[in-house]
């Protein structure tokens, strides 16, 4: 098969780095956060340690590095980490998560592999949330790949082919692992779940050997698990309005979304990567028709990821302030509850609707991991 050229959806490459830190350090915006990364510091000290970077790699060990430890640092207390014995060598991986955070799922995921000398993925991510030239290049410089949204079908279709060619061509000749999400889009709700649309996507590449072309893929799911859910409020009154009408985002609603999961403070963090599908279920899948396989795999996934997601106080609080019953009350203080309590009438005190009904949906996006995994158990 011949290959698409994939320049226009593709990360940097090394020669591309220093013309694109050149314009990093020449927009105005790198002030602003210049004073967050190095208060006290002229800007001149971040445009210097920018310029210094030739290389992908020089980027994301002399940048990237340090901008999300110093986020971890400021909004969030722990980071814990699991699986990583799954990693094969040099073998190249999809990893596939769930997604709570517009940057920092993937972002963290990237961190972890770099502390531990295993080769940081490439990101695949929605073109609406590359918004100027200076969100380009930050993130094509970070390993980004393009993911072509808000679009005709057609154009839509062309596109899910072309990233389809680039995800399988990147992991099965060892070029590059990747990490893609679940969804197109964050969970909302609280309840991950793998669009099979996703698997479609891949297979849109393959040689209608569904044995082959799955296995060549080497799909470790993961899972990301937020103490406190990122954007819990503005999340709660998305769907709170959805339940009304169709919800519309305002202009900015991605950048700010960015932002507040930035800063918003998200307490304990925790990624547990899995055994990755084996050639096994790939056979089993095989054996359905065409639809159904997708069913097995989305399912062997999902069981991976929400059976690995770190549950959380405020998550045994909420289901059982759902459920009216006791039966995860081992798992917390009264202390801890009222505290919990206290946090989401403090974040709600600022929207606008029923009380009562934006409560239950802020519960639940707390409470439906334990739903979620006792649904597959």
């Amino acid at each position: 098969m011949t290959l698409p050229n994939f320049d226009d959806i593709r990360p940097y490459v090394d020669a591309e780095v220093a013309p694109a830190m050149e314009r990093i350090a020449s927009n105005p915006m790198l002030q602003g956060i210049s004073a967050y990364l190095f208060p006290g510091k002229d800007v001149s000290y971040f445009k210097n340690i920018l310029l210094s970077c030739k290389t992908i790699d020089d980027f994301q060990e002399n940048v990237m590095q340090y901008v999300v430890k110093k986020i971890l640092s400021d909004t969030a207390k722990n980071l814990t980490y699991g699986g990583l014995e799954y990693f094969d060598g040099d073998k190249k991986y999809l990893i596939v998560t769930n997604h709570r955070d517009i940057v920092l799922d993937s972002a963290i995921i990237q961190i972890i592999l770099y502390m531990h000398n295993i080769q940081t993925t490439e990101i695949a991510v929605g073109d609406n949330l590359i918004s100027s030239s200076f969100m380009e290049d930050a993130t094509r410089t970070n390993k980004m790949i393009k993911v072509v949204r808000n679009t005709t079908p057609r154009e839509v279709y062309a596109s899910s082919q072309k990233l389809s060619q680039y995800i399988r061509h990147s992991v099965s000749t060892n070029k590059s692992s990747i990490w893609i999400a679940q969804r197109n889009g964050r969970t909302k709700d609280g309840w991950d779940v793998t669009e099979q649309g996703v698997l479609k996507m891949l297979d849109m590449s393959g040689s209608k050997d569904f044995v082959k072309d799955f296995g060549e893929l080497s799909i470790m799911p993961a899972s990301i698990s937020y103490e406190l859910e990122p954007c819990d409020l503005l999340k709660c009154v998305e769907l709170y309005i959805s339940k009304r009408r169709k919800y519309v985002k305002s202009k900015d609603e991605d950048f700010n979304s960015i932002l507040t999961g930035i800063m918003q403070f998200k307490g304990n963090i925790h990624i547990e990567f899995t055994k990755p599908i084996t050639h096994e279920e790939i056979e089993q899948a095989a054996q359905l028709d065409k639809n159904e396989r997708f069913k097995f795999l989305t399912s062997a996934m999902d069981k991976r990821i929400v059976s690995s997601f770190k549950l959380w106080k405020n998550n045994y609080i909420a289901y059982d302030m759902i459920t009216g019953s006791n039966e995860f009350a081992a798992e917390y203080t009264q202390e801890e509850k009222k505290a919990f309590v206290d946090y989401m009438k403090f974040k709600l005190s600022s929207a606008e609707g029923d009380m009562d009904e934006l409560e239950d949906i802020f519960l639940h996006i707390y409470a439906n991991p334990i739903f979620n995994r006792k649904s597959i158990q």
